[in-house]
């Protein structure tokens, strides 16, 4: 395993974490407190690890020379305890894509004032490469964390099972449509993989925010 993939994995860890509390969290503040009860509103790591997206999927991304990319185990949210369900829960659901973006401009603003001079090649978005002999240790990593965030905020906007962009789609869509769109909802996972993996949904949809991301951090 590289220091760049060391580096994304621990980005990662933290990012993911953050963005499943941030949803409890908001449920807390709108009434629901299952997350709260279930032990889930903590930074403690070991409560949030999914076998399949926070250590499998990682170390095959890693293997195969991938992106490193996964998930934490969805944070429990009752809507019924919820004092307004339709409307708070759209809340709920942008709430970790939101917490990401947050996280990715505290990251990237001092990461762009720290690689001040740096070389435009610092940021090579064909191979999701951030890291430089040029920069430091602290550089690397907080650029590293603005450029994880950056990709798990968008991934999670996908109006697809089982990511945020899913449940907001339930939030807004007539009732009459919710019986078909929940008939799609057992195939989320291989429409996800396909997206990934075979449409290249990184190399189409994410890079242009990479490239504009690095603008910002090496200009």
């Amino acid at each position: 395993m590289t220091k760049q993939h060391l580096i994304f994995y621990g980005c990662l860890v933290v990012a993911v974490i953050l963005h499943e509390i941030s949803h409890g969290v908001v449920a807390y503040a709108y009434g629901d407190d299952t997350a709260k009860r279930a032990g889930r509103l903590t930074l403690n790591p070991i409560p949030h690890i999914d076998p399949l997206g926070s250590i499998i999927l990682p170390a095959m991304a890693v293997l195969a020379n991938l992106p490193v990319i996964g998930w934490a185990k969805p944070v429990p949210v009752n809507p019924a305890r919820l004092r307004n369900p339709r409307r708070q829960m759209l809340w709920v659901g942008l709430a970790g894509p939101l917490t990401n973006f947050s996280l990715m401009l505290a990251a990237a603003i001092p990461a762009r004032i720290m690689l001040a001079g740096a070389s435009p090649e610092y940021c090579q978005t064909r191979n999701f490469s951030f890291i430089s002999p040029e920069a430091s240790l602290t550089a690397d990593i907080l650029a590293s964390f603005a450029v994880v965030n950056l990709l798990l905020g968008l991934f999670n906007l996908l109006p697809i099972p089982p990511l945020d962009g899913a449940s907001l789609i339930e939030r807004v869509l007539p009732a009459r449509h919710l019986q078909t769109y929940w008939r799609f909802r057992p195939y989320g996972f291989l429409v996800l993989f396909l997206g990934l993996f075979y449409f290249d949904f990184f190399g189409t949809i994410l890079r242009p925010f990479l490239n504009d991301l690095c603008g910002f951090l090496v200009k």
